[in-house]
């Protein structure tokens, strides 16, 4: 069983505090779904989990297993089992799909790799998330739609076989049929592999493909409130503003039980 845990963690990005006293952990098979307003600091969460160097650490500590990865490279962390799903994945020009994804697999497996096995695998992941064939001789993202860009993230997670999944609000910018499709392949990964997920997301609309265990409400770079799925009816009907208004009294609460 994998841990990720997160304890006390404040980052600064550009000068300005960002994540403050941040805290959660994670086990394999979990699925986590982090929800909350815009600008709460979701996405500098996931950048600070994957180490970008942009973004600094003033107080706290990330521990995968037991070794705080705090200092460790985006690579490093990749080599540990660590994935990203992002937001809007970047155009590689020159690079194909399928060379950067032999490249990472032959990497990670070394001498136990086989292309033969490779090939197989990556034309049935192909043809689940539904995509063209010719996508995986093309430059990475190059003339992507936004839905197409977004398979290719799972596709990716699929070819890779991370132990800590990290989905950086995945259905951003899906038509309806992409987001199913991304949504139902992601949660069978999920079932099948059972890695720790971590869901970044303010759409419930996904959460009718990808089930979490655990959903927290973030607000102003902390966690207000955890629960369970049933939490998601509480935010459909109450939206943010009540998360917001409680936020200060919460994080208060939260330190004085530490």
């Amino acid at each position: 069983m994998h841990i990720l845990k997160v304890e006390h963690l404040t980052v600064e990005v550009d000068h300005k505090t960002i994540l403050k006293d941040f805290n959660i952990e994670m086990k394999s098979g979990e699925i986590h779904a982090i929800m909350g307003p815009n600008g709460t600091g979701k996405s500098t969460l996931s950048k600070v989990l994957m180490g970008y160097p942009s973004y600094h650490i003033l107080e706290g500590t990330i521990t995968y297993d037991d070794t705080i990865i705090n200092d460790l490279s985006v690579e490093k962390r990749a080599q540990l089992g660590l994935f990203l799903g992002m937001q809007m994945p970047l155009e590689i020009e020159g690079v194909t799909n399928a060379d950067f994804l032999r490249s990472a697999l032959s990497s990670k497996e070394g001498e136990t790799f086989s292309l033969m096995k490779f090939i197989k695998k990556l034309d049935t992941v192909v043809e689940k998330l539904e995509m063209d064939k010719d996508m995986i001789h093309r430059g990475i993202n190059q003339g992507f739609s936004g839905g197409e860009r977004k398979k290719n993230e799972i596709l990716q997670m699929y070819m890779l076989e991370p132990n800590c999944v990290i989905l950086d609000e995945i259905d951003s910018g899906l038509d309806v049929d992409s987001l199913r499709i991304v949504g139902q392949k992601a949660m069978e990964y999920f079932i099948e592999e059972q890695p720790i997920v971590l869901l970044i997301t303010h759409y419930q609309r996904l959460l009718e493909y990808i089930k979490p265990t655990h959903v927290h409400v973030m607000v102003d770079g902390s966690i207000v409130k955890s629960g369970t799925v049933a939490l998601v009816k509480e935010i459909e009907e109450f939206g943010y503003d009540k998360f917001k208004k409680n936020s200060a009294h919460v994080i208060e609460e939260i330190k004085n039980h530490e």
